[in-house]
């Protein structure tokens, strides 16, 4: 929570801020208010501290001030709880006291200026490096008091990709306290606005797991005042940090192997058998990772001596032709393990090797194994027991990279062709169908694929908000990726183009162009290999959209036509009339008007079929009436653009009639815009005023941002028109950081068209043209 007025009437340093930096422009409340579009009264309470400042507001006040981003970063570090991502450390750790002291110095010492103070930690699998990264963190974190974030790179994971650099950016920009609606979509905007987040705070980041160090340079911030731990399996050569910085990892010694042995077995059992404890440090090859599945599997075995557990050990290694160094240690230790888990426990370890994704949920889990839900968190949290599996809060887990490879073998080895068919079916199914209540929370009027019914019983989830509905897509989304793959991979290649298809609304929302683009090139191939003209079109014609929106043109020219000629052989009336106001849509941006008015016209003519033909299906017919008020908008748009004016508002007002029938805000303000436009060409300076600022209203209530950004921009050409220079020129600096924020190549449009009208004095002022 925010931080409010002391009992002395002391306002916040947000505040104080805000109220020098307003003085300094010899801005007045009532002036600031209307750049900002917060009442005069509201933004009197936040000076005092009598209201917090919302990330929202801090954003524009930031930007209508020009504070560079220091507005921004109080807010944060007055609205945030304190930032703790560190996952425990692990209890069992011994040793590295030298190495502890070593890294320790390096990040409580003082740094260079602009240069964080930096660790990389490397070495091979399964020698401790996140064990030792961790207690270093915790040892540390006091001296960090702003927080610590962490993240696991998913460097060396076996199905996974590593973690995109940008993807990253955006989960620590979540935890900064960025509303995900106001994340930049481009790389380095990302990582601009986090550089500017962390400027001045004592953050200790983590960074597990990287691949490489074009992967962890992104992430790294601009200020010696944080600390980075980073942990690889290999040496990070691009990364530039002194050989005091640098740490390689080997085994442990024996006697730390014998110590962390004893920590879970207990010190009475090594002392009876001192021989046969290093014996056993030695077959787990002094690896922790080795060393503490073992130890837990002698700690099971109390009635047993440490002396026929480590003989047993022994026959496992010989047995899988293993030796004791390196990996095979570990994997020996895994086998060991693993021979011991109960039936339902082992069958659950085995399935999730067969996952897709950095992690899944009990209910997915549940999914895969075929369980009530119930029993899956039964075997997940005996799993957790054993350390075959990490649980990381929320009803999450995941499974170290190592043991997901093994597991997979042992998923092949030991589990019939059809249980690993119908366990990968399962959980891809959960996948949809939740894929898809999720999605129609967020966008019900719109008209998704019909799914038939899946063969199995399965916990699919519910949504009781939109909230609600949008935080499991945000969670999810890495594992819907990871599940379209999958169902390339095994075969389900329905499923792989109706999943991202079904997640259109998130994507679409959000603008998620990576997700967006990759799933659906996913998709594609899986509709052309199965042969399903239906679903290739229908994929085709969402990945047209996002490189229209990216100004692919000729990309999208060419899957629009091609999806338009397949939905006319197929009879897709539906479809046909989407793929044509696409082209219509695209046609415009080409200032093609005649040619989109072409194609907005036959959408509507097949509209009027569709409704006619199917008035008694009630979903079909709001999702037509949806698309007909896309039509009608932007038909009404390019009658403006041809100046027939009267024409335009008719189809305007009717799609405007039309979204609000059917409770589309999005439509809603959509056409609202439009309508600003015509009446802004007619010379209607106030109706002009009045459709934007209330486009305005419905376009932040609803968080669209791209759609605020818009509005912004138009709104400053009707308020130039009138004279309000300075009011005009504000309005468009907000929305060129909304295009920026959005990675919209019309920020640079927008900003050229600023540059223009900043040189230009207010006597030469002339309307600009659209």
């Amino acid at each position: 929570m925010a931080r409010h007025a002391a009992a002395g009437g002391e306002s916040s340093p947000f505040g104080r801020e805000l109220r020098g930096l307003r003085e300094r422009r010899h801005l007045s409340l009532q002036q600031l208010a209307e750049l900002v579009s917060y009442s005069r009264g509201y933004l009197g309470k936040v000076e005092t501290g009598d209201k917090p400042a919302t990330s929202e507001l801090a954003h524009r006040c930031d930007e209508a001030l020009e504070a560079g981003g220091t507005l921004i970063a109080l807010a944060v570090r007055e609205g945030l709880p304190r930032l703790a991502q560190l996952p425990a450390a692990a209890a069992t750790f011994v040793g590295r006291t030298a190495e502890l002291r070593q890294l320790e110095a390096v990040l409580v010492g003082e740094g260079l200026p602009g240069a964080p103070r930096t660790v990389a930690i490397d070495g091979p699998p399964g020698a401790g490096k996140t064990a030792l990264a961790l207690r270093l963190a915790h040892q540390v974190k006091d001296r960090f008091p702003d927080g610590q974030l962490y993240v696991d790179l998913h460097g060396h994971s076996p199905n996974d990709s590593p973690a995109h650099p940008a993807t990253v950016l955006e989960e620590f920009l979540i935890a900064l306290g960025q509303p995900i609606d106001t994340i930049p979509a481009g790389h380095e905007q990302r990582a601009a606005l986090y550089r500017s987040l962390l400027d001045g705070r004592r953050v200790l980041l983590v960074l597990d797991n990287a691949w490489d160090s074009r992967q962890v340079m992104p992430l790294l911030p601009g200020s010696a005042r944080c600390g980075i731990v980073v942990t690889s399996r290999t040496r990070l050569a691009g990364l530039e940090v002194s050989n005091e910085q640098r740490l390689t990892l080997g085994p442990l010694t024996e006697r730390e192997s014998v110590t962390l042995l004893g920590k879970v077995i207990g010190a009475a059992r090594v002392d009876e058998e001192p021989g046969a404890v290093l014996g056993l440090a030695g077959q787990c090859g002094h690896l922790p990772l080795a060393l503490r599945i073992a130890a837990e599997r002698v700690a099971t075995h109390p009635h047993h001596s440490v002396t026929e557990l480590v003989t047993e050990l022994a026959d496992e290694g010989e047995r899988l032709g293993l030796s004791t160094d390196g990996s095979f240690a570990i994997r020996t230790a895994f086998s060991w393990s693993y021979r011991d888990l109960d039936g339902e426990s082992a069958r659950m370890f085995r399935l999730l090797g067969l996952h897709r994704g950095p992690h899944l949920s009990t209910q997915a889990a549940a999914a895969l194994a075929g369980v009530p839900t119930a029993q899956a968190r039964r075997s997940l949290d005996r799993l957790v027991g054993v350390h075959l599996v990490e649980g990381i809060g929320g009803g999450r887990f995941r499974v170290h990279d190592l043991l997901r490879v093994y597991a997979a073998e042992r998923a092949a080895a030991e589990e019939p062709d059809d249980e690993r068919r119908d366990a990968v079916r399962r959980v891809l199914d959960w996948y949809l169908y939740s894929t898809y209540e999720a999605n129609h929370v967020l966008a019900p009027q719109r008209h998704d694929p019909v799914l038939a019914p899946s063969e199995f019983e399965l916990p699919v989830m519910t949504f009781v908000s939109y909230d609600q509905a949008l935080s499991w897509c945000e969670i999810e989304m890495p594992n819907l990726v990871g599940a379209t793959e999958l169902a390339l991979e095994s075969g389900r290649d329905a499923v792989a183009w109706q999943l991202p298809v079904g997640c259109w609304n998130y994507l679409f929302l959000r603008k998620r162009w990576g997700p967006w683009i990759s799933a659906h090139e996913a998709g594609l191939i899986g509709a052309q290999r199965s042969g399903d003209r239906f679903g290739e079109s229908w994929t085709m014609n969402n990945l047209a959209q996002a490189h229209r929106e990216l100004r692919h043109f000729d990309d999208a020219r060419g899957l629009f036509d091609s999806a338009l000629l397949i939905r006319r052989e197929i009879g897709d009336r539906i479809g046909e009339a989407w793929t044509l106001a696409a082209l219509g849509l695209l046609a415009m941006d080409l200032g093609d008007y005649e040619g989109a008015s072409d194609r907005f016209c036959e959408a509507l003519r097949i509209r009027g079929e569709i409704a006619r033909d199917h008035a008694a299906d009630a979903a079909i017919f709001v999702a037509n009436q949806h698309g007909e008020g896309i039509a009608l908008a932007n038909l009404g748009d390019i009658y403006r653009q041809l100046s027939r004016f009267d024409e335009s508002l008719t189809c305007l007002r009717q799609a405007l009639d039309i979204f609000r029938e059917i409770s589309d805000r999005h439509g809603e303000g959509y056409t609202l815009v439009k309508l600003g436009d015509t009446y802004r060409k007619q010379r209607r300076t106030e109706d002009a005023v009045r459709a934007y600022q209330e486009a305005l209203t419905t376009r932040r209530a609803i968080g669209d941002r791209w759609g605020e950004a818009e509005t912004l921009h138009n709104s400053g050409l009707v308020l130039l028109d009138s004279g309000q220079r300075e009011t005009a020129l504000e309005f468009w600096r907000q929305a060129i950081e909304i295009f920026r924020e959005l990675g919209d190549p019309r920020a640079e449009d927008l900003r050229t068209q600023l540059a223009s009208a900043t040189a230009r004095s207010p006597q030469d002022e002339k309307p600009e043209t659209e």
